[in-house]
C-alpha cells in the first residue's frame, strides 16, 4: 500500500511506502486520475518505480522528481524500460539526468537552437547498442510532443543509456568517446585517408582504445607485456601507439601504463594491413 505525497499528473504520482517510509516515482497509466494527497492505492502490476532516495550530481532525486516535468520523466522511463529488456538490469537513477537532458533538449529544438557533437559518429559505432536504445526516443517524442530529435541529441541520450548499464559517470563515457576520436583522427592523419568505419579492425580498435581508457580510469593493469614483440616486429605501428598513449594521457591529465602500449600497436597494425589490401 502507498500513500500519495504527491500527484503529478494523471500518469505519474509520488507516493510513500507504508512498510519502509520510504519515497518513490510511481508511473503507471492513469494512476493519478482523481487521486488526492494523503489518499492510499494498490499499484496496479504494470507500473515503473524509483526510489527518490538517492541523491545525484544534479541534486536529490526527490527535488529532481519534483521539478522536472512530468511529461520528461515518462519519456526517460520508456527509454530506461526498453535498455532493461535489452540489457537487463540497469542503474534506475539515471531516469532524472535523463529526463532533464531530453526537457532542455525539447527546448533547443523548439527554440531552433541545434547543436552538433562531433562524437556522434563515434558514439554510435562505438556504444551501438546504447545508440540503438536511444533511437526508442525520436518516434515517442514525435507522438507525444510532434518534435523531431535529430542523431547528434540522440547520441548524448546514448551515453546516459551507457552510465545507466556501466553505472560510469557521463563525463567517463564523452572521454572514452573523445579519446576513441582522437586516435583514430591520428591514424587517420598518418595515413592520409579516411578509415573504413566498417572494418572488423576499426571496430576491434575502437573497442580496445575504449577499454583501454576504461582500465585507466580504473587503475587495471594488464598482465601480459607484449612491447619487446610489438616493438621489435614492428617498430612503426610500436613507435604510433606509443605517441598515441602518450598524447591521450596529456589530454586526460594521466599517463597510460607503457604495457598498453604494445597492445595498441597490434591493434594498429591490424588495421594499417586491411587499409592496404583494400588499396
Amino acid at each position: 500500500m502507498y500513500r500519495i505525497s504527491k500527484v503529478l499528473n494523471h500518469n505519474t504520482i509520488i507516493g510513500i511506502q507504508e512498510e519502509d517510509h520510504q519515497e518513490y516515482l510511481i508511473m503507471g497509466k492513469g494512476i493519478g486520475f482523481g487521486k488526492k494527497v494523503t489518499e492510499r492505492v494498490e499499484l496496479p502490476d504494470e507500473v515503473s518505480m524509483y526510489s527518490l532516495k538517492e541523491t545525484t550530481r544534479r541534486g536529490s532525486a526527490s527535488k529532481l522528481a519534483r521539478s522536472i516535468p512530468p511529461e520528461y520523466l515518462e519519456v526517460a522511463d520508456l527509454v530506461l524500460q526498453e535498455a532493461e529488456r535489452v540489457f537487463g538490469k540497469i542503474d534506475q537513477s539515471v531516469l532524472f539526468p535523463m529526463a532533464d537532458h531530453i526537457e532542455y533538449a525539447v527546448k533547443r529544438i523548439q527554440s531552433g537552437e541545434a547543436i552538433s557533437n562531433p562524437l556522434t559518429e563515434d558514439i554510435r559505432l562505438l556504444f551501438y547498442s546504447e545508440y540503438k536504445v536511444a533511437l526508442t526516443v525520436v518516434p515517442i517524442l514525435k507522438k507525444k510532443m510532434g518534435i523531431d530529435m535529430d542523431e547528434h541529441e540522440v547520441g548524448y541520450i546514448a551515453l546516459h543509456v551507457h552510465t545507466a548499464i556501466e553505472k560510469e559517470e557521463l563525463s567517463q563515457a564523452m572521454q572514452i568517446a573523445q579519446a576513441v576520436r582522437d586516435c583514430v583522427f591520428y591514424v587517420e592523419n598518418v595515413l592520409d585517408k579516411k578509415l573504413n568505419v566498417m572494418s572488423l579492425s576499426y571496430n576491434r580498435l575502437m573497442n580496445h582504445v575504449r577499454y583501454m581508457v576504461a582500465r585507466q580510469m580504473s587503475g587495471e593493469v594488464l598482465k601480459l607485456d607484449m612491447n619487446d614483440y610489438m616493438g621489435q616486429k614492428f617498430p612503426e605501428e610500436f613507435q604510433m601507439a606509443a605517441q598515441i598513449c602518450e598524447k591521450l594521457g596529456k589530454d586526460m591529465r594521466c599517463q597510460f601504463s607503457k604495457v598498453e602500449i604494445g597492445y595498441l600497436a597490434m591493434h594498429l597494425q591490424r588495421i594499417l594491413t586491411d587499409e592496404e589490401l583494400n588499396e
